[in-house]
């Protein structure tokens, strides 16, 4: 008599859908030809810078400090990933804009459900794969370069530019559920972000900014940090993608797909 109750009175997970876009966007991001473009240059470029600090070292007996080169590292992987994470974002829902209603929206899933399925997709995919590359950076810089990192100043270093890259993130996923297209997504995407950093570039010394971070990754490496500060920047951060997320979130629930 339990087993026929239990098959009348079926129970359903109400997130199952937004699992199901889940795990679907993060095989479709690691199968993308940016993706592992962006993987394969950023390895490329870490092993290569690398080696040839601890050429100098070795051959000249020139002293590479590795928090200054792990630093430079770090900025160049947040400034040159830019261009390549707007294209893995931006075009995350316009790319399927064509079949999102007959295949998606029309088979229980909600756009709520959808919306968060593609941004949390996105959020573990790219942080993932940086923090992965960023841990085994550090790991590296500890036996080919003159050790001067600490591990809490290292943590924090890689939680600040992950704070900075997911607002990246989330913006790339809401201007793809507002634009049209994802040509013309990534380059309203890259608009914002240069237009962003220009007009912060000019706050005053006091509060925080990206570029000012930047510059400071140095100090925070080798343990010598405002925490306070930077978990501010990292607040403003993190406070900037809630919102952008919710603003992405509430357009797209009433726009026609």
């Amino acid at each position: 008599m339990d087993a026929i109750a239990e098959k009348k009175n079926p129970t359903f997970n109400r997130w199952l859908p937004y699992w199901a876009v889940f795990q679907a966007d993060v095989r479709q991001t690691l199968r993308s030809w940016v993706y592992r473009f962006w993987v394969l240059l950023s390895v490329l470029a870490t092993v290569g810078y690398l080696l040839y600090r601890f050429g100098g070292y070795h051959e000249g007996g020139i002293v590479q400090t590795a928090s200054l080169h792990v630093s430079q590292l770090l900025r160049w992987i947040v400034l040159g990933s830019a261009a390549i994470v707007c294209v893995l974002t931006a075009g995350s829902i316009t790319s399927e804009r064509g079949t999102m209603a007959d295949s998606v929206l029309s088979r229980g899933i909600s756009r709520y459900q959808y919306f968060l399925g593609k941004w949390h997709a996105r959020l573990a995919t790219v942080l993932g794969t940086f923090l992965t590359l960023g841990i085994a950076t550090l790991i590296s810089a500890l036996f080919l370069l003159h050790e001067d990192l600490s591990l809490d100043g290292s943590l924090v270093a890689l939680a600040v530019v992950a704070a900075l890259l997911a607002t990246v993130i989330t913006l790339g996923v809401t201007v793809s559920a507002v634009a049209n297209s994802t040509v013309l997504g990534i380059a309203v995407l890259w608009s914002m972000l240069c237009v962003a950093g220009f007009l912060m570039s000019f706050l005053p010394p006091r509060y925080p900014s990206p570029d000012r971070t930047l510059e400071r990754l140095p100090y925070i490496l080798q343990g010598n940090y405002d925490l306070v500060g930077l978990a501010q920047f990292a607040g403003w951060s993190l406070l900037a993608s809630g919102v952008a997320a919710l603003f992405g979130l509430a357009y797209f629930s009433r726009r026609d797909v």
